[in-house]
């Protein structure tokens, strides 16, 4: 690990990094390699607690693990940097349910996927880095070349897959549906989910928007999604955080009037580095949308709705970007424009929503369910952040020891932005091949650094 190590250090402020990392192709493959793993074992640890008590520290652990075989139409990645997704506080505490079921399922797919079902799960969905080696039947990627990984895995032996990837019944998210992720030292992925490293990025800031900046362009952009077009208002929950960070720079990117909800000043003042002009610090006004464990309180939704009109000089949104769920989602339903759009994933405060139908049915009002992204839609997304119109949220970065530390502030909401993980790279700032453009950019990369 540590030849392949100093291969790709021999790039950094070489005039032909390209010929340097080719080199890698010569170089074996090691037997192991360290990986960011939770147990089979510990799937019970924390039975009986409330999930805010959940510690992330206590189930991940960094460990050793064998290489796993190399499949047809799949790429061995020397992982520079990953990042923190909440799906992986998911795997960590064990909710809603152990990964291992996940693995399981895989593993009895076909004698190729049985790797996949270990009593160990190398976990992470995100990852910058250089491919070391190539399956059979890869043909657009080589040893050497510098990309990023998004997190579809995907078979595409199905005829339901080939309109939308995403539709594929055997569609997975990689690094929490499958072994072998990217918080890790090594990383097997299909070649289907490659994509270039924007060359103007560092390898953690180019780790860290896969995930989330594709699930918000799917989810906000996309016709799969809100189908967002210039001047739409669009509601965007925790407008500063790991997805709110990007589904707000898209609006304005597109035209679009984002009203940003944050939950407190320090977040406000990134949206509007950002540049977003229309900012709800929901804490500081006091917005508290059930009134006790089972009661949504109406009022609040309308006070919330009056909060809006009166930024937007009297409009409701025409898209709700909805992700923490149940806290917020009767309300999300009830501020939507008639005939709006509630575009939702995740649900990181709860599953279970609930709303008033009458806002949805009566108002013709949509929602619509939105889930990662497809490997086109990941690839436009990559495509504005290499193009400098969108741009990485890290806040801070953790070796790969610190792991569980990271994820602890992720699940506790101590975090801004994305939260990275450098995995083979030794420092920060490493892996930057266009100088000139990063120059042009630099505050807007930076504007997240130190919160």
């Amino acid at each position: 690990m540590q030849d392949i190590l100093e291969a790709i250090m021999a790039a950094e402020g070489s005039s032909q990094p390209e010929r340097e990392l080719a080199g890698l192709a010569g170089l074996p493959v090691p037997e192991s390699y360290r990986g960011v793993v939770v147990r089979a074992e510990d799937t019970r640890m924390f039975e009986g607690m409330a999930t805010r008590d959940k510690d992330p520290r206590k189930a991940l652990h960094v460990q050793e693990v064998p290489t796993p075989e190399l499949g047809p139409g799949e790429a061995l990645v020397a992982v520079m940097a990953s990042a923190i997704n909440y799906n992986t506080v998911w795997t960590s505490i064990f909710e809603p349910l152990p990964t291992f079921k996940f693995l399981q399922r895989y593993g009895r797919l076909s004698e190729l996927t049985r790797r996949h079902d270990l009593p160990y799960h190398v976990v992470g969905s995100d990852a910058a880095g250089v491919v070391l080696r190539t399956g059979p039947g890869v043909t657009k990627w080589k040893a050497g070349d510098e990309v990023v990984a998004h997190c579809l895995s995907v078979e595409l032996e199905d005829s339901a897959g080939h309109d939308d990837t995403m539709l594929d019944p055997q569609q997975r998210i990689w690094g929490f549906e499958t072994n072998f992720g990217g918080l890790a030292e090594l990383a097997i992925v299909k070649a289907n989910q490659l994509m270039p490293k924007p060359r103007h990025l560092s390898w953690e800031e180019a780790a860290s928007p896969g995930l989330v900046n594709s699930t918000a362009y799917r989810q906000l952009v996309s016709h799969h999604g809100a189908n967002m077009k210039q001047g739409d208002v669009v509601l965007i929950w925790g407008a500063s955080g790991g997805l709110g960070g990007y589904a707000t720079q898209m609006a304005l990117n597109g035209g679009a009037i984002p009203v940003c909800v944050v939950s407190s000043p320090e977040k406000a003042e990134l949206c509007r580095k950002m540049g977003a002009e229309l900012v709800i610090d929901r804490t500081a006004e006091g917005f508290k949308f059930w009134s006790d464990e089972q009661t949504q309180d109406q009022d609040e939704w309308r006070r919330f709705g009056e909060r809006i009109r009166e930024l937007t000089g009297g409009e409701d949104p025409d898209i709700v970007f909805e992700h923490p769920g149940r806290e917020t989602f009767g309300a999300s339903v009830y501020v939507a424009k008639k005939g709006g759009t509630i575009v939702t994933c995740a649900s990181t405060s709860g599953y279970m929503h609930q709303y008033d139908n009458r806002y949805l049915w009566m108002h013709l009002k949509r929602i619509v369910g939105s889930h990662f992204a497809n490997y086109h839609e990941a690839w436009q997304a990559n495509r504005l952040v290499a193009l400098g119109k969108v741009h990485p949220t890290v806040s801070k970065t953790y070796a790969l020891e610190q792991t569980g530390q990271a994820a602890y502030e992720v699940h506790r909401n101590a975090h801004q932005g994305k939260v990275g993980v450098r995995c083979l790279a030794p420092a920060d700032g490493l892996g930057v091949r266009d100088t000139e453009m990063r120059a042009r950019h630099e505050s807007a990369i930076n504007r997240f650094r130190g919160h």
